[in-house]
């Protein structure tokens, strides 16, 4: 019997833990840092908009960290850039990137209103769109894990209450 609930918990983890199953890609520290390297030489004498870009770069790597310190940094800085966006595009992107970031830290309510703005100004935008397909899928998954939990649950204290009976 204990082996049939062993069995049955790893299949249910192992429907449950799948690998992410998002499609935004991740960074690493290497390019992190050669992101900040950039900013840092770009800082020393170049021109308004190789800053600019450089520092895009940058807020790109950090959102798309596994480190949630580096991707909170990321937020902050696009966050301190947004009001200064120049043209639509601009502010697409960053609103692109503030919604991969917040979606990195699980706010997934805030991301999905980053990406409708993003859409309001690209409605075509495929990558907004492939992020709102991803959000709309992890809230369903996030959905579906916490039902199979309380069903889960729900069966631990019913096979508790089964073997307590068989028992006596």
């Amino acid at each position: 019997m204990e082996q049939l609930f062993d069995k049955f918990f790893d299949s249910v983890a192992n429907l449950f833990s799948g690998g992410g199953g998002d499609e935004i890609p991740w960074c690493d520290g290497d390019v992190i840092h050669g992101c900040e390297k950039e900013v840092a030489e770009a800082n020393k004498g170049d021109s308004d908009e190789h800053k600019s870009e450089s520092i895009m770069r940058l807020s790109w790597a950090l959102v798309h960290s596994r480190q949630p310190e580096d991707v909170q940094r990321g937020i902050a800085m696009l966050e301190a850039s947004l009001a200064n966006s120049s043209s639509p595009l601009h502010q697409r992107e960053k609103l692109y990137l503030l919604a991969v970031g917040y979606f990195r830290t699980g706010e997934y309510s805030t991301c999905r209103h980053l990406v409708e703005q993003c859409l309001e100004i690209a409605p075509e935008w495929r990558q907004a769109l492939t992020l709102k397909k991803t959000i709309k899928d992890k809230i369903a998954k996030d959905g579906f894990v916490g039902i199979g939990i309380t069903v889960s649950a729900v069966g631990l204290i019913a096979a508790g209450i089964v073997s307590a009976l068989v028992r006596r």
